[in-house]
């Protein structure tokens, strides 16, 4: 496998996301090199130097994308499907392999509502002896249903998917796609729609009212972590051999060990920052599902892979960071 050390890493970015150049600085202390443009901008792509793969990780990353008015519907398929397939032209021309970030919310909205979850120690889960269908109590495989409705957001991505599979194919570049899970870390800017983890340690402790929203306000909800620094192994295996025999889709995710309700996030948060406001809703929101868990088993047998990073760890660090830059929801508003 190629050295870190040998690798140039450019990225680039339309620096939409209010406070996002917060992160150029640190990111050039890393040697990253940093370009502005819009992969939605076809002409944005002309000048770039070519490269050996791209990561294709950009997106509107909300199931409520496009239902609301923060964003267009035309908007969410302009940043997640068109960007994509102005990147695999870009691909095409330059020979580069892709790499796309995908999700977990290209699995049925329709059939994660329909779980069959039990109640336990303040979270939802899975009967251990329950298999069916590409779920089970170790989380959701790939074989579990992508049939609609999935949400704009993930409609736009299970198509990135398939059109990265056809160009791949028919102009004979390298490509993986992996289904990620809720990635969380420090320095991410959370929303209560996207990032959930960071955006519970940083209101918790600023101490800004926040809500249980669905499932009768119970804060009963899971979902499971990824730390970004459990990608960057198997994303330079991926690239370092680009033609294993290796299935082209996988999971990725913290898997069940590291996941955890919100009722459960909120009494950590409460144990280090203290009470908080946390009201129950009783609103319901679009697409919302009660256990969203990864199995990521397909990509430990073909790639050895597995998350290092556990879910403590995870919020250890969004902790410190949130209380090192108090005013970071702010900034990102």
């Amino acid at each position: 496998m190629a050295s870190t050390d040998t690798i140039e890493i450019i990225g680039m970015d339309n620096f939409s996301r209010n406070g996002c150049e917060l992160n150029l600085e640190p990111l050039r202390k890393l040697g990253i090199g940093i370009i502005r443009g819009d992969i939605r901008i076809p002409s944005d792509l002309m000048d770039l130097p070519a490269v050996d793969w791209v990561v294709d990780c950009a997106a509107n990353p909300s199931v409520l994308a496009g239902i609301g008015n923060e964003t267009s519907s035309r908007q969410v398929m302009e940043h997640n499907l068109v960007g994509t397939i102005n990147l695999l032209e870009y691909c095409k021309q330059k020979g580069s392999g892709i790499i796309l970030l995908s999700t977990s919310r290209v699995y049925s909205a329709e059939k994660l509502a329909r779980l069959p979850i039990i109640q336990e120690d303040n979270r939802y889960s899975i009967k251990d002896s329950f298999r069916s269908n590409g779920i089970s109590s170790k989380g959701i495989s790939e074989d579990f249903p992508t049939s609609t409705p999935l949400s704009l957001y993930g409609a736009s991505k299970l198509a990135s998917e398939t059109i990265i599979l056809e160009y791949a194919n028919c102009f004979g570049f390298p490509a993986w796609i992996n289904r990620c899970g809720v990635l969380a870390g420090a320095g991410q800017f959370g929303k209560a729609d996207q990032g959930i983890f960071s955006f519970w340690i940083h209101s918790f402790l600023g101490k800004c009212p926040l809500e249980f929203i669905g499932f009768e306000g119970s804060g009963l909800q899971v979902r499971d972590a990824l730390h970004p620094k459990d990608l960057a192994p198997l994303l330079l295996r991926q690239m370092d051999q680009p033609n294993r025999e290796a299935p082209k889709i996988v999971n990725l995710g913290g898997g069940r060990e590291n996941s955890m309700s919100l009722k459960q996030l909120s009494s950590w948060c409460e144990d280090l920052f203290g009470p908080n406001e946390v009201t129950p809703s009783n609103d319901e929101r679009p697409m919302d599902a009660p256990w969203i868990v990864m199995d990521s088993s397909l990509a430990n047998e073909a790639w050895d892979w597995s998350p290092k990073t556990k879910i403590q760890e995870i919020l250890e660090e969004i902790a410190t960071h949130a209380e090192e830059n108090p005013r970071w929801l702010k900034i990102s508003s």
